[in-house]
This record gives C-alpha cells, structure tokens and sequence, in this order.
C-alpha cells in the first residue's frame, strides 16, 4: 500500500508490492519490493543497473496509471517492450499513464540505475548511500475518462473548533469530457461545484470551501486527522475519487517565534535518513513505526528527513503520532553549478511540496542543506528556490541549514534561520559560548527578527567502543558527553526556538567517505544501524524531557 490508507474507494487499485525478477550481468534474483539489492549478500556493494520484471493481469481493457512510489536513482519503464516513463530521483513519487491497454497478461520491466553520473547532480558520493532498487511500493490504477489528480487542503480557524475549510480540487481529463460535478466533504462539511467539459489532455482546478465545527486541533502528540474526500461525477454517476487525511492546525512564525495554535512551540528532535542495517533505504512500515517510538521515548517532537523527501508513509505515521516534520529536497553538500542542477531542483521541489501538501505534521519546508551560501552565486540559487517553495505553499515557512560559519550571506532569504555546528566534536571551542558567537552572527547576517534552529549538532560514537576513564573521541562516553553539553548549551538559549540532534541512528556512507567515517558509517546515531541505544540515548532523554 502506498498510504497507511486507501486513497480511493470507488477507483480501482491493484498493489504491485512483492516478488518481482531482479537481473544483473545476466544473473536473476528474486526480489521483494519495495526493496534494495544491498540485501542480497554479492549485491551488498554493487553500483550499476539493474532489470527488474514482473508480469501484469489486466482483467478489462481500458486506461490504466502505473505509480512508483520512489525508485533509487534513475528509473526507465517498459511495458510489453516499448519505453513508456522515466525519472530521476530516488525520493519522490512518479506516474505513467497506459492508453488503450488490452485484457490479458502483460510485462511491466524497470530498468534501474544507481551510479554517479554527469547530468544526475543530486546523486554523488555522499555521507550517506544512494541504495538501489525500487525501494517505495508500486501500485496499479485502473481510470476512467477523467480523474482526480490531487488535491489541496487549507484552513483557518474562526472559532473554539470552528474552521473554515478550503480545497483545490486539480483535474485531468484523460478523454474529451462533457460537463462533470466534484464534491468534496470532511469534518461533516460538505461542498460541490459544476466542471465545464473538458478536451482531453486539458486540466482544471476547482476551489471548494466549507464551514466545520467540533473539530479536534492537530498538535503535537495529538495527531487528530480527518478523512478528506473528493468525488468527480458526470451526470450523477461518481467516475472517480480521492482520499486523504488531513488535520486542522494553525501555524505563525512571528518574529523570533514558532506559533503552532497559537501558542510558542520549541522544536526538538533528530536528523534520521531513510537508512536501516537490514533493510537499507527500503523500510518496512514496522521498522518506520518503531523509529518514531525510539525518538518519543526520548521527548521528541519533530523529526527531519535529511535530505531528501521522505516515505509517504512515514509521513502518515508522523501525521497519527503528531511528530513535527522538517522536510526538505534533495542537495547536501554538493555542486550546485552544473548547467542542469537548477532545472533537476525545481523538479524535485514541486513533487515533494505537491505530493506531500496535506500532511499536517509538515511544518517547515527545507533546502540545499550545506550549500553555497556564501557566495553570490549560492545566494541567486538559494532565493530562487526559496520563492518557489513559497509560490507552491504560502502557508508554511522556508528554511536551509547552512554550514558557512561567519561567512553566510543568506540568512535573510528564508523565514525560519538554521545552522549547523559541531562545538567540541570538530573543535574544541565550549558549546555555549560557540553556540552563542553562531546565533549572533545568524542575526547580523540576516536573522534578526526571525525564529533560530540549530539544525545538527553530535559527535561520533561507535557502537560498543567503550572508553570510560580516557573518555577518547569515537567512544560512547565520549559522545555522550559531547552531546550532553552541545543540548545544555542549546536548549538554554532564549534566543533559540529548536535543535534537531545529527543523528537519530547510524547510516551508511559512500566508499569515497571511508577515511573518515570509521566502518564506512556515519557514527554519529544516538542509535545504532540495527537501532541499539548508545550511552548518549540517556543524556538526550534528560536534556529532551526537561524541555
């Protein structure tokens, strides 16, 4: 499933999770998907291409729309042979549409790549793995002669549980269509609008709105959601449907605070890649589900998906649980130069903000983690994403984590100002007094007046090295010690309205990364890969809770 929910009822959806025929260099391999090829022992450190086929039942002919909920990296899709999509980025989800599709079996191939190559930016060596595979699920979507696409839920309050309740409702229309009616309902409100006819190919928006009271806020720890339905007719026979789930919440950033309902919130919580020691970057939803206990069980109450969009359906989870979530695009650390760079981030932007815009959690739309931000060149690449975000969703805040110490020219451009830092870990400067030049520096740059996020901040443990009188660097004690005073510092400033901890568990990284990441890991989890606390797992628990 490719929601914790089925988004439609009337619509008629096939999964297409499970075995498929994985081959490589002519071998063939069974494979669960969603999956990974690291699972297979020989496969463990393959970087290539990769065939994977599995055969189709169609029981009526008609139209049908193939979705793939991510494929690492680069996917090219056939079916019976002849090319039909393609798409790049591991991280976001993507359509193919079948015309004139017979009943009968057919074949369904995916090629997939995941190797560093000129004109894929967004993929190089990294302090993280670019797995392969398709690593989210894959679904089957039997259409009519025009369909709900998505939709766009908005609201805002005008009383103790009352809200005034919008929703863009975005159509296609897959054949020419004469006039239709789309109605939509959530929260016991309902309302309906007439469609003029439609030509194939052609799109259409229709904004409803609709008064709700009794309505139970979405907070934190409180995940309060409300299914959210859209109904497309022609004439009075329903022909297509849309489901989500969506909560009722405001959200300000006034001056230097973060508003969730209108009171002060303070943001605390982890980094966490889409990474696990079994099942690579190919989550089980169990596995997702005991990762979000893992951070409550600390205090927690956001999450950040370094870097890259993340699972829909640890969006859902997060969404139920109410976790705050930072989510942001795909670029750490990386070339944002080559001439293609600006075309491939604007791709992923619009599918992560148009894919992801109901999910309640989402409280802050992030970019180009540790970019170029203190060149003037960074600055245009940084402003026009950041206006783009804004043009595809006003009602949340734009952020970056920037790395450039006393040099970032950027700092002006986002509503939410976030760095990194790394006191006592990479020098030996104390915490509070680093972690008070930064903030000052954040607000002569630019800040002044805005809410302030220390977005990363850790140190390297490695999993049971243990050092408890010399307390050396890469030892728990030590790590836990660092943590301990990085949080103290951090979480005792006025002048700061949240810390996300680098990192929740311990992650994968590219072979180029190896000299300085011991056991070719990022070491720096309070868990790790197999989700084991490490001693600093007390020392965040204790600095979380007393927040």
């Amino acid at each position: 499933m490719y929601r914790l929910f089925s988004e439609h009822t009337l619509r008629p959806v096939v999964s297409l999770n499970g075995l498929w025929d994985m081959e490589i260099n002519e071998k063939h391999y069974p494979m669960l998907i969603p999956g990974v090829w690291e699972r297979i022992p020989e496969l463990r450190s393959y970087r290539g291409m990769a065939e994977f086929t599995r055969t189709v039942s169609i029981d009526e002919a008609g139209m049908y729309l193939l979705r793939f909920g991510g494929v690492s990296h680069t996917a090219t899709v056939y079916w019976d042979g002849e090319e039909v999509g393609r798409h790049y980025n591991a991280y976001t989800a993507f359509e193919v549409l079948l015309e004139n599709v017979a009943a009968g079996e057919h074949t369904l191939r995916v090629t997939v790549d995941n190797r560093y190559e000129t004109g894929k930016p967004l993929h190089v060596p990294n302090d993280y793995y670019t797995y392969g595979g398709l690593n989210r699920p894959v679904e089957l979507h039997r259409l009519s002669c025009a369909r709900i696409r998505r939709m766009q839920f908005s609201c805002a309050q005008t009383g103790e549980g009352a809200y005034t309740a919008g929703v863009e409702v975005f159509l296609q229309a897959l054949a020419d269509c004469g006039a239709m009616q789309v109605h939509a309902a959530v929260a016991g409100g309902e309302a309906a609008a007439d469609v003029p006819a439609m030509k194939k190919g052609t799109e259409v928006s229709v904004t409803l709105t609709m008064d709700v009271t009794g309505v139970k806020p979405w907070d934190i720890g409180r995940g309060n959601l409300y299914d959210l339905t859209a109904t497309l007719l022609a004439g009075s026979s329903p022909i297509d449907d849309l489901v989500d789930r969506v909560g009722f919440r405001t959200l300000d950033w006034k001056g230097q605070r973060i508003l969730l309902n209108g009171r002060e919130i303070f943001v605390k919580g982890f980094n966490r890649h889409e990474d696990h020691g079994q099942f690579g970057s190919a989550l089980s939803l169990d596995a997702m589900m005991d990762d979000l206990h893992l951070m409550l069980s600390t205090g927690a109450n956001s999450v950040r998906t370094c870097h890259y969009p993340n699972d829909p359906r640890f969006l859902d989870l997060c969404d139920a649980l109410g976790v705050l979530v930072w989510e942001e695009n795909h670029a750490r650390a990386i070339d944002i130069h080559p001439e293609n760079f600006g075309e491939v981030c604007a791709i992923v932007n619009e599918e992560m903000v148009t894919q992801h815009y109901n999910h309640p959690s989402i409280w802050v739309w992030g970019i180009l983690n540790e970019c170029e931000s203190e060149t003037e060149f960074g600055r245009e690449v940084y402003r026009r994403q950041l206006e783009q975000l804004r043009r595809l969703d006003p009602t949340r805040p734009t952020t970056f984590a920037s790395c450039r110490f006393f040099t970032d020219v950027c700092m002006d451009l986002p509503d939410v100002c976030a760095f990194n830092i790394y006191p006592l870990w990479y020098h030996n400067e104390p915490a509070d007094d680093y972690a008070k030049r930064i903030a000052d520096f954040m607000d002569s740059a630019g800040a002044a007046g805005k809410p302030i996020i220390f977005s990363e901040f850790g140190a390297g443990g490695i999993a049971g090295y243990h050092d408890p009188f010399g307390r050396a660097k890469w030892s728990e004690e030590r790590q836990a010690d660092i943590l301990d005073a990085q949080l103290r510092a951090i979480m005792g400033m006025e002048r700061v309205s949240g810390a996300y901890i680098w990192q929740f568990a311990d992650v994968r990284v590219a072979e180029e990364w190896a000299y300085s990441r011991p056991k070719t890991m990022n070491n720096k989890g309070v868990f790790d890969q197999f989700r084991r606390p490490k001693l600093a797992y007390q020392k965040v628990m204790e600095r979380f809770r007393d927040r």
